[in-house]
């Protein structure tokens, strides 16, 4: 695939989070003043020509010594990162008194969501430096890639905004962190694979545990009450924790598994060394159970999305690639053995079915409302708890369409849930890990490698705080990193 390609492709709007664009377009400012030529030193005195002389030497040498202002140029850096904390902590104090909409980041960034924690980012951007010489380069400019950097550490050519943002985070939620949950699939293991036992994650997750921190894995997968599944997929990781003496039987239990988004919930049993299904009567708020527990609901919501991809595999001519599965909370596209779709099919299949769930469950709404629960409010006679079960299925069933990777999924439920859901106004208060250990936003992690649209990580944005990675390599360098951190501040 071409750079140009590349390029072109990550411009489309759900390749692109515009918080890291708007970073990414301030550090533009200090590369150009940085790699501006050095008019003085190259041309003669008195004259406006080049000066022959010094380009020989140049030649000569190599390189040219210009006496590049690298400590400006860190000055600079900076200075910028610095304002972009003061915005998100001005951000912070408007959201908390519910007047998010106008605060300055708001009117910069619109649709910028919530901080539950302040980011440290001028000095995670000094820390990156040391190791990555990030203001001495004059050739390779800040890319979206780069944004990442300061919160993650990662890309050692580019400056990533990403890992800058995911080591400020790291910074910011040592000393509050209570709660810890990860995505699977390419975030602790490959895409498909199992977590073996040879991984350094796993005595980093053991490291976690016994900082007396929750520990949870929050997959996609759905195998139901099926734990051998979910053991086998976790196998090294299971290994490691039952094996370890540095970890208490207590610490032992802290550690769960949430599959299919937010639907099956599991304990780890230290006695057994196995994993125990945790019926969902005994974790499900009551609000989740008024759609969880409604298979007619569910299974309608799911023919649709069922009919969305059969349509549109044939739409794109892909229909004797793929293989339609359903389950009973979700329904996803994979390839036949031998193919494989683009990128670009599968975020159209997500994408479309996205759409379709939405404008179905908004029509559903509106006929319900007009046909069922305003005629009711106009009888007087009419129970009131029959009432109440009207409007709750005016709700819409929360649902998550992502591509995966090499398929594409639609759950019912989400991770948002599966993590937890802040009580925001008009809509219900759900939560399943967050509120299952008393945990808030700032006390919570989420770590994960799908924060595009068409992933199924970026809702636990509105919940917690969270980490954007793109590999296991990632992550095993942001927990090495905040492992340190909490050594560090339990230490004090």
């Amino acid at each position: 695939m071409s750079s140009l390609y590349r390029t072109n492709y990550h411009l489309r709007a759900h390749k692109r989070d515009a918080f890291i664009e708007f970073i990414k377009s301030l550090l533009l400012t200090p590369f150009v003043l940085h790699s501006a030529p050095k008019t003085d030193q190259l041309k003669s005195p008195g004259t406006k020509t080049l000066n022959h002389q010094f380009l020989n030497e140049v030649v000569a040498k190599g390189e040219a010594d210009l006496d590049d202002p690298v400590d400006k140029n860190v000055e600079r850096y900076s200075e910028i990162l610095g304002c972009i904390e003061d915005l998100i902590e001005d951000h912070m104090i408007h959201d908390n008194s519910g007047m998010r909409d106008i605060s300055r980041l708001t009117q910069l960034v619109p649709g910028v969501g919530k901080f539950f924690t302040g980011l440290p980012l001028k000095e995670s951007f000094l820390d990156c430096n040391l190791k990555r010489s990030i203001a001495s380069r004059t050739l390779v400019p800040p890319s979206f890639n780069d944004v990442k950097i300061l919160v993650n550490l990662v890309n050692k050519i580019k400056i990533q905004v990403r890992h800058i943002l995911n080591f400020a985070q790291v910074k910011a939620i040592a000393p509050t962190l209570k709660l810890i949950t990860f995505d699977g699939d390419m975030t602790l293991y490959a895409d498909g694979k199992d977590f073996a036992r040879d991984s350094v994650l796993v005595a980093l997750m053991i490291q976690l545990l016994a900082f007396d921190l929750y520990v949870a894995i929050v997959t996609a997968a759905g195998y139901g009450n099926d734990n051998v599944k979910y053991e086998k997929r976790l196998n090294g990781l299971l290994e490691g924790i039952q094996s370890s003496s540095a970890l208490t039987l207590e610490q032992k239990k802290r550690f769960y598994v949430m599959g299919g988004e937010c639907n099956f919930l599991y304990s780890y049993n230290p006695v057994t060394s196995n994993l125990v299904y945790i019926p969902e009567e005994l974790y499900q708020p009551a609000s989740m159970k008024l759609w969880s527990q409604d298979k007619k609901r569910i299974d309608t919501l799911l023919n649709v999305a069922h009919g969305c991809l059969i349509e549109n595999c044939e739409r794109m001519s892909i229909t004797e690639k793929t293989q339609i599965i359903r389950k009973d909370k979700a329904v996803g596209v994979i390839c036949k053995p031998g193919f494989e779709l683009s990128r670009e099919q599968l975020d159209e299949l997500a994408l479309a079915t996205q759409k379709r769930l939405n404008n179905f469950q908004h029509v559903q709404r509106v006929r319900l409302v007009y046909d069922v629960v305003l005629p009711k409010k106009r009888k007087a006679e009419e129970n009131e708890i029959s009432q109440l079960s009207a409007q709750n299925r005016c709700e819409p069933i929360p649902f998550c369409a992502f591509n995966g990777g090499s398929d594409v999924w639609v759950d019912v439920g989400n991770k948002l849930i599966g993590v937890g859901y802040q009580k925001q106004q008009n809509k219900l208060d759900v939560s399943v890990l967050m509120e299952k250990f008393q945990a808030v936003g700032n006390q919570t992690l989420h770590v994960g490698d799908q924060f595009l649209s068409t992933g199924n990580d970026i809702s636990t944005r509105s919940a917690c705080c969270t980490s954007w990675i793109v590999g296991p390599e990632e992550t095993a360098e942001l927990l090495t990193e905040l492992t340190q951190k909490i050594e560090d501040y339990r230490n004090i």
